[in-house]
């Protein structure tokens, strides 16, 4: 079970994460978890060069120290790099050590002060700890799920939950993992002309 957009009760809960930027300009804010995966990361990679759009990859530490070389292709793309926990750690059942020290684990690879937690699952004990750990540190949320982890879920659904929810200042999350790569592959290119047409620019965090 999940909200395509995110509910206010959650970001009253949490005021201090970032859920979405400003509103008055069109801009939006694509951003991608769980990679680097080689095939899937570059074919985002790909997609976004020929919309000339930018992007916020949330990077699992565990898939750079596998896939050093399609990390060093999303940086050297000029798209932003943020923190996604070295294992993918559910923070809700995770003991808040372990959930720092594996988060400062991947940030031996990120140097990143972008940090999304994996599920958006984390409790305030874990922010207050990572604050006090990392320098600057944004914890970025979203206000629009695409649902493409959703395997039941039909690609041109995947597309709509983008189409209809998103507006000026809009992070959108999409996932570049096997996973998720049948409704990305269908979904991304068409939400980059849609928004293109449209006059938005795709930036980074």
């Amino acid at each position: 079970m999940y909200l395509v957009k995110s509910p206010l009760l959650l970001k009253w809960y949490y005021p201090s994460l970032l859920w979405n930027k400003s509103r008055t300009e069109k801009v939006i804010y694509l951003t991608f978890d769980d990679g680097p995966i080689p095939n899937v990361t570059d074919f985002v990679l790909k997609t976004l060069k020929a919309f000339n759009a930018k992007a916020t990859f949330f990077c699992i530490g565990d898939n750079i120290q596998k896939h050093p070389d399609v990390f060093e292709r999303v940086k050297n793309d000029g798209h932003a790099i943020g923190n996604h926990t070295f294992n993918h750690l559910k923070g809700w059942i995770t003991e808040d050590e372990t959930y720092l020290q594996n988060t400062i684990k991947c940030q031996q690879f990120t140097n990143s002060n972008l940090f999304r937690p994996p599920y958006g699952r984390i409790k305030k004990s874990q922010i207050l700890k990572l604050q006090s750990q990392i320098s600057n540190l944004e914890i970025v949320m979203w206000d629009v799920l695409s649902g493409d982890f959703d395997i039941n879920l039909a690609p041109e659904k995947c597309y709509n939950n983008v189409i209809k929810n998103t507006r000026n200042g809009s992070i959108i999350v999409f996932h570049d993992s096997l996973k998720a790569f049948d409704r990305l592959e269908y979904a991304l290119p068409r939400v980059l002309k849609y928004f293109t047409d449209k006059g938005f620019i795709f930036s980074t965090l």
